[in-house]
């Protein structure tokens, strides 16, 4: 797995602006290596739902066995799935855009836009991070569980989306710190 995280690490810095040198770059290539660790475990998140779906289909309508548990545990696995790999997918700039601006504006104002756009993300990412936070640990103080006959814990989801959106600004904000130097060195 380590190949294969190291393989999605590397060329973030190639797609888009992410910062490459200096402490920025530093901590860019730490965080390159963790999105890239939170991506492989993603797909296997994503490949396992499936897998558990699939029983789900074959357990219950042409074994019998009825069941509770796997609707739940593959919700958990796509939760968890989609907030592990969003800043993977972030530093790719891979999330769904609009870029009918970007062939409209000239190349100034579309880094000013970008760096705009990367400042509005950043605070609400920031927010959903702080707020995920306070329900992981209300779900820990509580001993929240799930209101499921299975009733699993709810830190579980309320971890993959803290952990996911405290990567996710993290990754913004380089992306943000990047695009404001590239704003003063083209002054």
């Amino acid at each position: 797995m380590s190949s294969i995280a190291a393989e999605l690490g590397e060329n973030a810095a190639e797609a888009n602006d992410v910062p490459t040198s200096g402490v920025l770059g530093g901590v860019q290539w730490v965080l390159d290596r963790i999105n890239a660790v939170m991506a492989v475990l993603s797909s296997l998140a994503i490949a396992l739902a499936g897998c558990v779906l699939t029983w789900e289909v074959v357990g219950r309508y042409f074994l019998g066995i009825p069941s509770d548990w796997q609707d739940e545990l593959s919700v958990f696995l796509l939760i968890g799935a989609t907030f592990a790999s969003a800043a993977w997918t972030q530093a790719r700039r891979g999330h769904v855009a609009i870029d009918v601006m970007a062939h409209i504006l000239p190349p100034g104002l579309e880094r000013l836009r970008h760096v705009l756009a990367d400042l509005a993300a950043c605070l609400f990412c920031g927010y959903f991070t702080w707020k995920s936070w306070q329900l992981l640990m209300e779900a820990i103080e509580d001993d929240q569980i799930s209101s499921t006959a299975w009733g699993p814990p709810m830190w579980i989801p309320y971890s993959a989306m803290t952990a996911g959106m405290a990567l996710l600004s993290l990754q913004i904000l380089l992306q943000l710190f990047a695009g404001v130097g590239q704003l003063r060195a083209r002054r």
